[in-house]
């Protein structure tokens, strides 16, 4: 399993939220441009460039607050002036009403990073309240949710980062880091045992190792092997308590296939040491935020106003 999505404990200027991880900030980057282009058109001719405001942040469903530091980069890159200040913590659970953040600074840049911040924002508060509702469901037992590489593209740092603000932890963050050998690895190596050789051959024995399985045969197989974790996939709740006390704790067991909020109790049940769910990524609804904005200098509304006449 990798360890939480490392974050610079320092802090961006202007911003109480914590700094992110430079690979994170070039993402921010890219959907500034992709959302502003060569220009924000209706900013431009509406907003004064001496016009300064202040924007609330506001929860408006209740949730698990997640990417405060995210939207506060995002307003920072377009202006280093924009102070952004958070109201709520990353992790919070908040009620619907509660304001988390608020900005102030140059009308522009607050107008143009408005809608980047709220998709982090959203999406990610998204992520980890539904973690959460799922972390909830499994209290009691011994089980861990995991989240799964089905993510969005280009955004899996961040939809990794939600999920463990979500009280969830992260699996393999990519292809380089766990190998993961599945019903196709195992087909076009012929078996189990020929493919967990064939990649400890070709990357030591040192390489992380997860085998899927699908029934107790292929779990006995797999066991042979020592792998640091197995998969089971797609089994019955019965299929996994048999699982669990063949394995008798020598290899963690992860379940897969199938979980909702519906049924990851009975799967926790069984015994097994984490659960995996893709639908914590890939399904998530984003959490509604709104931002709110007043003007508070100059007094004048006219984009590039001439303040000594009258």
């Amino acid at each position: 399993m990798t360890e939480a999505i490392p974050m610079d404990v320092r802090r961006d200027k202007n911003c109480d939220a914590p700094a992110m991880p430079e690979e994170a900030a070039a993402a921010v980057r890219a959907a500034l441009a992709e959302d502003i282009g060569d220009g924000d058109i209706t900013t431009i001719g509406t907003v004064p460039p001496e016009a300064e405001f202040r924007g609330t942040f506001t929860a408006k469903s209740p949730g698990v607050i997640a990417g405060l530091a995210v939207a506060g980069r995002a307003f920072s890159l377009l202006d280093d002036t924009v102070i952004f200040t958070p109201r709520a913590a990353d992790g919070d659970i908040v009620a619907a009403g509660r304001v988390i953040a608020e900005v102030r600074g140059p009308g522009g840049a607050i107008l143009s990073g408005e809608r980047t911040a709220l998709n982090f924002l959203q999406r990610m508060s998204g992520i980890a309240t539904l973690t959460r509702r799922f972390v909830d469901a499994v209290q009691g037992t011994s089980a861990v949710i995991l989240d799964t590489r089905k993510t969005a593209p280009g955004l899996r740092i961040f939809d990794k980062w939600a999920v463990r603000l979500g009280g969830g932890q992260n699996h393999r963050f990519g292809l380089f880091d766990m190998a993961l050998i599945k019903d196709n690895h195992i087909t076009a190596a012929g078996t189990i045992t020929l493919a967990v050789a064939g990649v400890r051959a070709a990357c030591g024995r040192n390489t992380p190792i997860e085998v899927e399985v699908r029934n107790l045969a292929e779990l006995e197989e797999a066991l042979a092997l020592a792998p640091d974790r197995i998969m089971l996939d797609n089994m019955t709740p019965d299929q996994m308590r048999a699982a669990v006390r063949l394995t008798a704790g020598r290899v963690p067991l992860e379940a897969s296939g199938n979980v909702s909020l519906d049924t990851v109790k009975a799967i926790a049940a069984t015994g097994v040491d984490c659960i995996s769910v893709g639908m914590l990524t890939h399904s998530a609804a984003a959490m509604d935020i709104s931002l709110l904005i007043e003007r508070i200098a100059p007094a004048d509304n006219t984009p590039g106003a001439n303040k000594g006449e009258s």
